[in-house]
C-alpha cells in the first residue's frame, strides 16, 4: 500500500501531468481538496473508487482513512490544487505517514503561478527589469514570520505572486504602497485556467476598488511587478549572437 500526493494543476483537467492521472486512476481511495478541484476529475474515476472530500475533514479524520486502507492494503491518491510545493499543507501528513510506517510518493504539478503567466502572456523575470519572483502570502490565521512580512519583501521592488490574500486585499496595497510606485501594475487572476477565469488588472492604486466591485474573495492569485507594463527591455542575452555557451559557438551559424 501507498500513498501519492497528486498535483491536479491549477484547474484545466489538461494541466494535469500523466503521471499524476495515470496514479489517480490506479487507486482505489482518492482524497481530494474540495471545491479547489476541478469535479471533471473526479467524475472520470471508477465508480468503485472510494472519494473523500478532505475540505470537511481534520487531520485525525484524513489519518484515520490513510489507516483504513492500509488495512484494506490499497494505495491512496492524495489529490491537492496547483503544485503541492506552494502552501500544499502536505509536510504534517507525510509525518503522520512517517509515525505510521506508511509509504508515500509525490507527484508534482502545475502552479497556479504558471497558468497565471502563461493566461497574462507574461513572462515573471525580464531582463533588467525583474530578475526575482517572491511567492508569499499575508499574514491570516497562519501567522507569517515578522522577517517576511509583505512590507519588507516589497523593498525588493521585484515581482511578486501572492497567495491566500486576496481577502485582504486592501492590506496588501497598503504594504505595497511603501515601496512600490503607485503606478506598478497589480493583476488579480481568479481560478487560472478554469472556464470561469478571470482577468482583473490595475495598479497599486486602482486594484482594491476593482477587486471588490467584482467581489472576489477566494482563489485567486496576487500579480505585482513592473514585468507587467513595459515592452521596454532588453532582449536576453540567450540567443544574441555575440553569446556563446556550451552548445552555440559565437558567430557561428547552424544549417
Amino acid at each position: 500500500m501507498k500513498v501519492y500526493f497528486i498535483g491536479a494543476g491549477p484547474g484545466d483537467v489538461e494541466l494535469m501531468t500523466l503521471k499524476g492521472n495515470r496514479r489517480l486512476h490506479s487507486c482505489s481511495y482518492v482524497m481530494h481538496a474540495g471545491s479547489l478541484i476541478n469535479p471533471e476529475i473526479l467524475s472520470a474515476l471508477p465508480e468503485s473508487t472510494q472519494i473523500y472530500d478532505t475540505s470537511k475533514l481534520n487531520l485525525e479524520e484524513q489519518i484515520t482513512i490513510y489507516i483504513e486502507a492500509r488495512s484494506a492494503d490499497q494505495d491512496v491518491a492524495r489529490l491537492q490544487s496547483g503544485d503541492l510545493s506552494i502552501y500544499g499543507a502536505i509536510a504534517e501528513q507525510m509525518r503522520a505517514l512517517d509515525e505510521l510506517g506508511i509509504q508515500y510518493e509525490i507527484i508534482p504539478g502545475v502552479s497556479s503561478v504558471a497558468a497565471s503567466a502563461a493566461t497574462l502572456k507574461s513572462e515573471l523575470t525580464l531582463p533588467e527589469i525583474s530578475q526575482t519572483v517572491i511567492f508569499s502570502r499575508i499574514s491570516g490565521r497562519t501567522e507569517v514570520p515578522p522577517d517576511e512580512d509583505l512590507e519588507k519583501l516589497a523593498s525588493h521592488k521585484c515581482t511578486l505572486c501572492l497567495f491566500l490574500s486576496i481577502h485582504k486585499i486592501r492590506e496588501v496595497v497598503k504594504k505595497l504602497t511603501a515601496h512600490y510606485p503607485r503606478e506598478t501594475p497589480v493583476i488579480v487572476v481568479y481560478k487560472a485556467s478554469w472556464k470561469d477565469e478571470k482577468i482583473i488588472r490595475g495598479n497599486i492604486e486602482t486594484i482594491a476598488d476593482k477587486v471588490e466591485k467584482e467581489g472576489i474573495r477566494l482563489t485567486a492569485l496576487i500579480l505585482v511587478g513592473a514585468v507587467f507594463n513595459t515592452k521596454d527591455f532588453k532582449d536576453s542575452r540567450l540567443y544574441s549572437k555575440e553569446y556563446s555557451h556550451l552548445f552555440r559557438k559565437k558567430n557561428v551559424g547552424t544549417k
